[in-house]
């Protein structure tokens, strides 16, 4: 009688114990692997249109994650995504991308006479915002250069359009750009889908 209690006991304990681990937060690596699907291992994607987050600084990540939970951001998917983490899992969501090395995309197609046009336009109209030619994930824009090319094209798009918001300095730097040159948003996109 008494093994049987001792041994019900010990059964309850062990089910409490994995009903308490089964609630307690994921850890950081855990909720960046929700994200694999999508982005990439460890937030290093091999596509065109999906952006690699890995590298991007921690309040750029915070920063796009709460836009997109809070609709103030385009997009098709990642406005319900976003609306299921919390403050906390999104602060350690970024936390663990911005700890992965940068990933460029290296194996994307692109015109080279589009680039170098490209890279021109980006050292005139650009280059005061996003240093190092886009490849700074420090920046508040995150990172440009080596990000997936048809992220980038439908990004600048948006941006153009204004489906998108952007700063006052982006919006005047985008005219002057595309008053220079009519492909001036296909131009870039091809320089920094250039970057090795």
């Amino acid at each position: 009688m008494m093994r049987n209690t001792i041994t019900k006991s010990a059964l309850l304990a062990t089910g409490l114990l994995l009903s308490v681990q089964s609630l307690a937060e994921p850890t950081a690596e855990a909720l960046g692997y929700t994200c694999a699907g999508c982005h990439g291992t460890n937030g290093a994607s091999t596509g065109n249109a999906i952006p690699s987050l890995a590298g991007l600084s921690e309040g750029y990540l915070i920063n796009a994650m709460n836009e997109y939970r809070d609709d103030g951001r385009l997009s098709q998917i990642m406005g319900r995504i976003a609306k299921g983490y919390t403050d906390d899992q999104i602060e350690s969501m970024a936390t663990f991308f911005a700890a992965q090395p940068v990933h460029s995309n290296i194996n994307q197609q692109f015109d080279d006479a589009k680039a170098r046009k490209g890279e021109k336009l980006h050292k005139k109209y650009c280059e005061s915002c996003h240093t190092a030619g886009g490849t700074d994930p420090e920046d508040d824009a995150g990172l440009l250069s080596g990000n997936a090319v048809l992220f980038m094209k439908y990004t600048l798009a948006d941006f153009h359009d204004g489906s998108r918001s952007m700063p006052k300095r982006m919006n005047k730097m985008m005219k002057k750009a595309l008053k220079k040159d009519s492909n001036a948003l296909d131009n870039l996109t091809n320089y920094y889908g250039s970057a090795k």
